[in-house]
């Protein structure tokens, strides 16, 4: 049965292809690019000569009777995006859910991923996360997308166009507050840069510095207890008043201690260090010290 392989391409760095994705590519029937111009810059590179028609969001529903009739006739294909894994934030998904739909087998070829590859580096918590994909463009829709996620305990990751970073910035800043945060730019490109700070410090950065090149914006989680909110009192079904209220959310000890290691390389003293924390995310300034003083040399 003919197969649909989904392969990772290089994000920047085009060495950073697996040998595994190269075999694929030379061996399949039929490459279905998201851009063939640049794709076709990867194929000339390795020298694959592998037919090769584009498949994106405006030409989606054309080419999908296209890819199914090559598996239908045998030909192994395989599906790739502009770079990373396809997918992600592109309408590789459709494709993928059709193709299965249709009774074919699907096999990932893993490789790189601006989500992750920012992640890593961005010295921020990577237990848990969540990713945003591209937010909207207007400034109320992107505050109602951030509204919906404030109270997440996970590190976001949203992607951001470099004439809309700042926008973005400030639009996270007012409905999340000052967390820390990290921007890659230009992920292993010859310009790559990673700028590591709080919302407020990335925003006074991008706002002096001409932004440019492609941006994966990583925001930390939810860490403040929640406040509790009044009792509320209602009747159960037995006439009698029942008061209820929340229980507060747990703090991100993970995430304080990452932090307060992130201000000791920095130079900061621990009671500094405490302070700026505490009042940051409202906790006892004497616990968040305690936490220092327990951090490994």
């Amino acid at each position: 049965m003919a197969v649909l392989y989904v392969v990772a391409t290089p994000i920047g760095n085009l060495e950073d292809i697996s040998p595994r994705g190269l075999r694929i590519l030379q061996e399949v029937g039929l490459i279905a690019a998201e851009d063939t111009r640049h794709t076709r810059k990867l194929l000339q590179r390795y020298q694959i000569e592998t037919r090769l028609i584009a498949y994106h969001e405006h030409n989606k529903l054309a080419r999908l009777n296209t890819i199914l009739l090559a598996l239908a006739n045998g030909d192994d294909v395989a599906l790739v995006s502009d770079a990373g894994t396809p997918a992600i934030s592109d309408p590789g998904y459709e494709l993928v859910g059709a193709v299965i739909e249709a009774g074919f087998v699907v096999v990932p070829i893993p490789g790189p991923s601006a989500v992750i590859t920012g992640l890593s580096a961005s010295g921020l918590p990577t237990d848990r996360f969540y990713y945003l994909g591209f937010p909207p463009r207007r400034s109320k829709e992107r505050c109602a997308l951030f509204s919906e996620v404030v109270d997440i305990p996970a590190t976001l990751v949203l992607y951001e166009a470099p004439h809309r970073i700042c926008e973005s910035l400030a639009d996270a800043l007012s409905v999340l507050g000052d967390r820390p945060a990290a921007v890659a730019r230009e992920l292993t490109k010859l310009h790559e840069q990673f700028v590591r700070g709080t919302l407020s410090e990335l925003l006074a950065h991008f706002n002096a510095t001409e932004p440019r090149g492609e941006f994966v914006l990583m925001i930390g989680g939810a860490t403040r207890p929640a406040k509790r909110k009044p009792s509320s009192t209602s009747t159960n079904e037995l006439g009698v008043a029942v008061t209820t209220d929340e229980a507060p959310v747990a703090v991100d000890w993970d995430l304080i201690r990452s932090e307060l290691q992130r201000l000791r390389a920095e130079g900061w003293t621990g009671t500094k260090a405490a302070k700026h924390l505490a009042k940051h995310y409202e906790l006892d300034r004497h616990q968040v010290y305690s936490e220092w003083s327990n951090l490994p040399e």
